[in-house]
């Protein structure tokens, strides 16, 4: 498959599919980046000669900022909030990465936030840097709650005290305490041993039959059902609180105040009771 994408660098060795993230100047999931995603999750999901795929980044920094607030800012609202049957492209995308026959790592070296931290939560495995690796889940500070599958994957994996804080404290959790929540597999003290263990474990999964790998990850997703109910829950309270008068506040108050910019996005946690405050102090 040809594998051409504006934000994604792919390259290709002995069934472990590598896909290099870069969209300066901080990876926010624009609709290009997410796009370029959803097309890269359809198309490796019909590969058979891939049997693990490595999401890294370009940027020593950031994994995946977070979904785009312009353009969630831009999504219709003069509507009341309607409750799909259907999986939003978003969560589809999500659902890909995790179900798909084939193992999925994140070589998080940097920050993950938002959307970034949803993307991520749903693969098969996380791999993170001492000092480095962050994640955040910033929605509830905007006056939104996590509507990519955010509130229904984090209680799956790190419990539900531990999601809770996670969406509802909107601050940074640092590599260590992701790693001792199960978040992270592994963490690491250097890039240089971030990469050889990731790559050694990639190219180790590609040696096994692809059917034992496939009807293996189905067999422990099983563990995790039922879900939809609860994805199409979440989508549907996403577009309630994205009708609010504190989401629309908050969103544009946080892009007045930094969001999306690199000083910004590097003290996520910090902007985030900082404009919070700030829109509550307008009234």
């Amino acid at each position: 498959m040809a594998y051409e994408y504006e934000t994604l660098q792919v390259e290709y060795a002995e069934g472990v599919l590598t896909a290099t993230i870069n969209n300066p100047p901080v990876n926010v999931m624009t609709l290009p980046l997410y796009m370029d995603l959803v097309g890269f999750t359809s198309e490796v999901e019909q590969d058979e000669s891939v049997k693990v795929v490595v999401f890294q980044s370009a940027d020593p920094d950031f994994f995946i900022a977070h979904f785009d607030v312009e353009a969630i800012l831009e999504f219709p609202i003069d509507t009341p909030a309607r409750k799909s049957m259907e999986f939003s492209d978003f969560q589809l995308m999500c659902d890909r990465v995790m179900s798909m026959p084939k193992a999925t790592i994140v070589k998080m070296a940097g920050r993950a936030g938002g959307g970034g931290n949803e993307f991520a939560s749903s693969c098969d495995m996380r791999f993170g840097l001492k000092g480095k690796t962050v994640i955040n889940q910033m929605e509830v500070a905007l006056g939104i709650l996590p509507g990519g599958t955010g509130t229904q994957r984090l209680p799956r994996l790190v419990g539900r005290g531990r999601a809770m804080e996670i969406c509802l404290g909107s601050d940074d959790i640092d590599a260590e305490t992701a790693e001792q929540w199960g978040y992270l597999n592994r963490v690491f003290d250097t890039a240089e041993e971030l990469d050889q263990f990731v790559d050694s474990l990639a190219k180790r999964i590609a040696c096994w039959p692809a059917e034992a790998i496939a009807l293996c990850k189905a067999s422990i997703n099983n563990a995790e059902m039922p879900l939809k109910d609860g994805l199409l829950e979440e989508a549907y309270l996403f577009q309630q609180t994205l009708r609010t008068e504190g989401a629309q506040k908050n969103m544009r108050k946080a892009m007045e105040m930094g969001l999306q910019t690199r000083e910004g996005e590097r003290r996520m946690g910090e902007l985030c009771h900082e404009f919070a405050q700030a829109a509550n102090d307008e009234g």
